[in-house]
């Protein structure tokens, strides 16, 4: 890997390689053949080698892998790119958790259809938009009940009387209900760091990150 990547720091065996490309590149450091998914901000999770890709490139916002050679990968510009392991390598998953499919329930879709019990599974976050960055309306916040409660520190009302959001805090409360504890990752924020991330919500028309998690052959 290249300093075009942000490689994960976390307890993975090491058969797996796992982060995220900058905005300098990196895309050219990622294992080939890769099989895409068209992300559509949904909730459905699909397995590399399955049925699922009979599509070239099926509706999904999670892929799952468990064979050796097996990258997954997803796109993110401000979503939360999680990344799931098994601790013996065997199992692993690459998920896009925007606030949409935050609420849709990507995370629980992904940690059910794989095989793995869920307190045996780690997780990355990648960048994201932070809560300072991430205003949203009342109709966001409603969504993600009970977890938008005014004590929790989710939501926080702004002086524009809108929300700011913690997309790495719903995350996180989504993985623990689903018995995941061990979660990783800085918290970077890809709106305040425009030297090494691309933001929709900063920039407007602009590039993809690519996170990924690979198994050596």
């Amino acid at each position: 890997m290249s300093d075009a990547v942000l490689l994960a720091q976390w307890p993975a065996p090491p058969n797996i390689v796992a982060g995220t490309t900058l905005r300098n590149g990196g895309e050219s450091n990622l294992p080939a053949p890769r099989q895409a998914i068209n992300q559509v901000h949904g909730s459905r999770a699909v397995l590399l080698g399955s049925a699922d890709f009979a599509d070239d490139a099926p509706d999904a916002d999670a892929v799952i892998g468990t064979r050796a050679g097996d990258i997954c990968v997803v796109q993110t510009a401000d979503c939360l790119p999680i990344l799931l392991c098994s601790s013996d390598g065997q199992e692993f998953a690459a998920v896009h958790a925007g606030w949409r499919g935050l609420a849709a329930g990507v995370v629980e879709a992904t940690v059910e259809r794989m095989t793995t019990a869920a307190n045996d599974l780690i997780a990355w976050f990648g960048p994201a938009i932070s809560q300072a960055a991430f205003e949203v309306g009342d109709d966001v916040r409603q969504q993600f009940r009970p977890w938008s409660n005014a004590d929790n520190g989710l939501f926080i009302v702004n002086d524009r009387g809108r929300w700011q959001a913690d997309l790495f805090g719903l995350a996180a409360a989504r993985l623990q209900k689903m018995g995941i504890r061990e979660m990783y990752g800085e918290r970077l924020c890809t709106y305040d760091d425009s030297g090494r991330f691309f933001s929709y919500r900063r920039d407007g028309k602009t590039g993809r990150l690519l996170s990924f998690i690979h198994r050596l052959p």
